[in-house]
């Protein structure tokens, strides 16, 4: 069965089990009310009770609230019965989450943690907030860890009322003594997280919440939202066996090789995968391994977001070379969204389209108050250069209003759902702008954090493809997501590549060239980078970007450039290389 076929299938069987988890997070034109929370109050008290209103001490009371006119699990704003309203309020009496499965052997544990660490459900405590239910297999947290796990699990928006959404994030992963908890690749522990949030009477808050979440020690972002969203509605629906099941599948794969292309079977289907052949890799279609041709409904890049930038950077596309700019410099960033979704996939993207340079800041796709970085990363001083940071919760508008730079998306970035993504990825469709730019579709937060746009008093060096941002702009009026992602991928990976063509050129004559006539007893070794020489063969052969400013530009680019963390990254790869061909050139010559 392909992959988009099963996703299809399984969608389908979800909504005939009225489980909510094929549901938008955006409500359809007409299906709302929205009110002030004061008259909501007014003229629905009941619905307080119900949990369907917040708490006049909830923070949400500040903006409007939508009322849906008739919600099947809210026989309080219809007295129609359906089959729906006859169902208990909590549909999920059948599944009994406290069963624990079947203990994995420790040839198993092993075979799965060569990709994830484990696999974790949250839950939510209506007194202490998101908290760590189960860890499968077991893998010793910290206390802290485990809060930060389960903090990062839920999306920290007030933009949807049910449905599903899935998201990433990165935490720190410093080195444990347990010998369950092996060391992460790069310090690190990323999260693929599926929350899914359903109105249940029944419950205190009026709401049953819980996420999946797939832990691991490989950024192979596309891959395991993937596995997250396939076995997230089947825990939800059948509980712990499935956790079982899927670990028990992983353990069956073959291991992670760089550069292979994998049919990886998972829950009854096949992801047909391409694993990056490098850490600074960038996966693309033109140049996908796959035996047969590319198709991004079945095909997973494992290291590529899943949603289109076009959609994701929707909201700022015509200042996307300032951005790409600032993100190659390495100046602090914040990407601001309603949606955990589409921040996560943003700070990807900017990983992405600047490779193979490496991003040697910090970066952290979805970044909550509760994390135990929080304080370090966020304070009243210049932010670290380098860092990007992706949020959702408004109150980093205030907290970061000194950064220099601040990248703010709507609800339209979040990419279309509701049909297959660029490469395959479910999503939904945004809704479509009305004459005044806007959705026309009221949200609930849609007003808070910073406007919409790119935020920055950057003064751009290089200049804008005017061609090619009139593509962009036409097809995000016509949603041909696709093919104009596709465009854009491939006008930014040539100019990485033309930044990179005047460093190349110099750090090769810095390579020995008598290696063959000198002593076999004398070590080959490289000359050092000498920052005025570079500037006098850039000034000599010039560089293949066109920049705004001619002459001075090109030298004030190249310096800012020279003084970053991310060229300090790139040219100890490139020494740690071009060192090793000469030590395979030396050991040959004896």
């Amino acid at each position: 069965m392909s992959t988009s076929t099963s996703a299809h299938n399984s969608d389908r069987d979800d909504e005939g089990q009225d489980l909510g988890l094929g549901l938008n997070f955006s409500p359809t034109p007409g299906a709302r009310r929205t009110l002030q929370p004061k008259q909501a109050l007014k003229l629905y008290p009941e619905a307080l009770k119900l949990g369907l209103i917040p708490s006049p001490s909830s923070p949400d009371l500040h903006g409007a609230f939508d009322l849906p006119r008739r919600s099947p699990l809210s026989p309080l704003l219809s007295p129609v019965h359906s089959r729906s309203r006859t169902l208990p309020g909590s549909y999920f009496k059948n599944v009994d989450y406290t069963l624990e499965p079947s203990p994995l052997t420790a040839e198993e544990v092993a075979k799965i943690q060569r990709w994830i660490l484990c696999v974790a459900v949250v839950n939510f405590d209506l007194d202490v907030g998101p908290v760590l239910h189960h860890v499968y297999p077991p893998v010793d947290f910290t206390e802290r860890q485990m809060e930060n796990i389960a903090f990062s699990a839920f999306p920290d928006s007030a933009a949807f009322s049910t449905g599903s959404e899935s998201h990433s994030f990165r935490l720190r992963d410093p080195p444990s003594s347990s010998s369950n908890h092996p060391p992460s690749i790069d310090g690190y522990l990323y999260g693929y997280a599926l929350f899914m949030q359903k109105r249940d009477p029944l419950m205190r808050r009026g709401y049953l919440q819980k996420s999946i979440v797939f832990l691991s020690h490989h950024p192979h972002v596309s891959l395991f939202l993937e596995t997250a969203t396939k076995l997230g509605p089947m825990y939800f629906k059948h509980g712990s066996p499935m956790l079982e099941t899927g670990c028990r599948n992983m353990a069956s794969w073959p291991d992670p090789q760089p550069g292979v292309s994998l049919e990886l079977g998972f829950l009854g289907s096949v992801l047909q995968t391409e694993l990056p052949s490098f850490a600074e890799e960038q996966q693309s279609v033109e140049t996908a391994s796959f035996t047969e041709v590319f198709n991004p409904r079945t095909h997973i890049l494992a290291s590529v977001p899943p949603s289109p930038p076009v959609a994701v950077f929707s909201a700022a596309i015509a200042s996307l070379w300032s951005i790409w700019e600032c993100v190659v410099l390495g100046e602090p960033l914040l990407v601001y969204s309603s949606s955990a979704r589409s921040c996560s996939d943003a700070v990807w993207w900017l990983r992405d389209l600047i490779r193979p340079i490496p991003l040697a800041g910090d970066f952290r796709p979805f970044f909550t108050i509760h994390d135990a970085d929080f304080r370090t990363l966020v304070t009243k001083k210049q932010p670290a250069a380098g860092l990007i940071l992706g949020v959702t919760n408004p109150f980093f508008e205030t907290a970061c209003k000194h950064w220099p730079h601040i990248l703010s998306l709507t609800k339209d970035g979040s990419g279309p759902r509701g049909r297959k993504g660029w490469h395959g990825k479910d999503s939904a469709p945004s809704p479509k702008p009305n004459g005044n730019g806007n959705s026309g579709v009221p949200t609930h937060g849609a007003l808070l954090g910073p406007p919409p746009g790119w935020h920055s008093k950057h003064k751009r060096y290089i200049s804008k493809d005017r061609v090619l941002l009139k593509k962009l702009e036409e097809g995000i009026q016509t949603r041909n997501y696709d093919e104009c992602s596709r465009l854009l991928r491939i006008h930014f990976s040539q100019q990485t590549e033309k930044l990179l063509v005047p460093l190349n050129r110099y750090f090769g004559s810095l390579i020995p060239t008598d290696a063959s006539t000198s002593s076999p007893d004398t070590p080959l070794t490289l000359r050092p980078f000498n920052t005025p020489q570079f500037l006098a063969s850039l000034k000599t052969h010039g560089s293949p970007l066109k920049f705004r400013v001619q002459g001075g530009g090109q030298r004030d680019f190249y310096e800012h450039f020279l003084k970053c963390s991310n060229f300090g990254s790139w040219l100890t790869t490139r020494v740690n290389l071009a060192q090793k061909e000469m030590d395979k050139m030396a050991a040959a010559r004896t």
